[in-house]
């Protein structure tokens, strides 16, 4: 395994009050860098000073969108720090490059120098509970040509952000209105890959639904327009007849970390755990029936996310009175505890790196 190197800097930067600051916008000291030639491989990984990366002006990323990412954190538990699912984050990282052609990492690599980011980074992490270190890594295209074609050389980088908790006023439902106009992903094309297109697909259709007052939107699928798919920023669930059903990967949905961890736990409590093909038609007909309880989002960044109202075609349905249900509210309690520390890791989600 290639040797990580170290690249020291003497200029640190204050940390910030982590409560006074938005999601994403403070960066560590250093980051992990790594660069793809098909000469070479991918070589040369070294932990540097954060900084600005110089990119060609016919850099074939800006032109036509060759990225990917991934999106993890790290918690303070006592005087330890933990990551959690990285290796299946990294794992995910490596499946979106697979659909955007882009040449698989080694992740024993990525890993290791994770790890050694981490310890470097580790004053960074947040000590107080529901904040968290966020780990950002991405790879994009470098070769400065103007040709639509594969590009032949790359640049991965990891950089730190520390962010505070999701929910700064508390754990509120969100108001989301189901999309039936726009489309953001079809089976066979990128929706499983975790890359900037499927963001930039989705940002006029989220513009639309906050002027509507709506916080998000969920997609449907792109052929038939009638079943559920994703929330732009997170999976989508929902607990019907005391079961929890969620949409089927088949590709156009991404496979999300904290869905499997939902799902996991979901199994391991004994609930009975449904993934399929859901209409918002069967959703509407559970709605009318008495029997729609309870629907949450899952994600890295807000974990859970409970739904208080779905909107569709200009008709509203109230999910449990507007207030989060009793179920979320045990699966956001549960994987932030497992996080923190407060709980008990019974399935190896959390993964040790370094002592404070």
């Amino acid at each position: 395994m290639a040797e990580i190197k170290f690249e020291k800097t003497t200029i640190l930067k204050e940390k910030p009050d982590v409560s006074k600051i938005g999601f994403g916008t403070h960066f560590s000291d250093y980051m992990f860098e790594m660069d793809y030639n098909p000469e070479q491989g991918w070589h040369d990984p070294k932990i540097v000073p954060y900084q600005d990366v110089m990119v060609s002006p016919a850099n074939t990323t800006l032109h036509y969108g060759q990225a990917i990412f991934e999106g993890m954190k790290a918690f303070r538990q006592g005087n330890k720090v933990v990551i959690f699912r990285p290796l299946d984050h990294l794992n995910r990282l490596n499946n979106s490059a697979r659909l955007l052609d882009i040449p698989q990492v080694d992740v024993e690599l990525v890993h290791k120098g994770l790890r050694q980011l981490i310890v470097t980074e580790k004053a960074w992490v947040p000590a107080k509970k529901g904040q968290s270190l966020y780990i950002r890594p991405f790879i994009f295209a470098m070769d400065p040509f103007l040709g639509v074609s594969v590009s032949k050389t790359y640049k991965m980088l990891i950089i730190l952000s520390p962010v505070a908790a999701y929910y700064a006023h508390g754990f509120a439902p969100v108001k989301i209105m189901v999309e039936d106009t726009y489309v953001r992903a079809v089976r066979g094309g990128l929706g499983e890959a975790k890359t900037p297109a499927n963001y930039a697909a989705s940002l006029h259709a989220g513009l639309v639904a906050h002027k509507k007052g709506y916080d998000q939107t969920l997609w449907l699928d792109g052929v038939e327009r009638k079943y559920i798919e994703e929330v732009g920023s997170m999976n989508i669930l929902f607990k019907i007849d005391n079961e929890i059903v969620t949409p089927e990967l088949d590709g156009s949905i991404l496979n999300g970390i904290t869905r499997r961890t939902v799902l996991a736990l979901a199994k391991e409590w004994g609930m009975k755990v449904s993934e399929r093909h859901l209409s918002i038609n069967e959703v509407q007909e559970a709605y009318k029936n008495g029997k729609l309880e309870e629907v949450f989002g899952s994600g890295t960044a807000a974990v859970i996310s409970p739904v208080g109202i779905l909107g569709y075609k200009g008709e509203e349905m109230l999910i449990n009175g507007g207030k989060v249900g009793p179920f979320t509210q045990k699966m956001y309690d549960h994987i932030t505890g497992i996080q923190s520390g407060e709980v008990k890791d019974t399935q190896s989600f959390i993964e040790v790196v370094t002592e404070v």
